[in-house]
């Protein structure tokens, strides 16, 4: 059975809990304008937007290097949780399992918190660990921060 593992990190935020979950939830057609540098492109694949279980494309920039990722979305309303499901693209070369979870919270007024965790298996011993991946992920979510205090 080849490596796998999981990774988690929290990400202070400003504002409201509830914009930035909208925000990654509904309104991922505004990242490639909001941060270019990260993320050149998102399509829908299958559903809509704001859709549970929507599938979508990102063209993004990760460590210098274009990239395709295609993901299931799921959605937890309740709990301000989404779920990336990894199903193709350049991760998924090296990786079996690549699941992102963003769950943002509102811990008091001035401290609102996104906490990712990636769980990840990989295909061969030989794949390196995804950890620039997680850097990369935690980078887009910091970026984005002033964006959503904007809208």
């Amino acid at each position: 059975m080849a490596t796998s593992g999981t990774y988690v990190t929290e990400v202070p935020l400003k504002g409201l809990a509830e914009k930035h979950y909208k925000r990654w939830r509904d309104e991922n057609h505004l990242f490639p304008d909001a941060i270019g540098h990260h993320i050149q492109g998102v399509t829908v694949h299958d559903g809509e937007w704001d859709s549970h279980e929507a599938i979508k494309i990102w063209n993004y920039t990760c460590d210098g290097k274009q990239e395709v990722f295609k993901e299931r979305k799921e959605i937890d309303d309740e709990n301000m949780v989404i779920t990336f499901r990894g199903l193709e693209g350049h991760v998924m070369e090296q990786l079996k399992v690549y699941d992102i979870i963003y769950q943002f919270s509102q811990k008091s007024p001035d401290d609102i918190v996104c906490k990712i965790t990636m769980i990840w298996e990989k295909r061969t011993d030989d794949s390196p660990e995804p950890s620039n991946y997680m850097k990369f992920l935690k980078s887009v979510v910091a970026d984005m921060d002033d964006h959503v205090l904007k809208a």
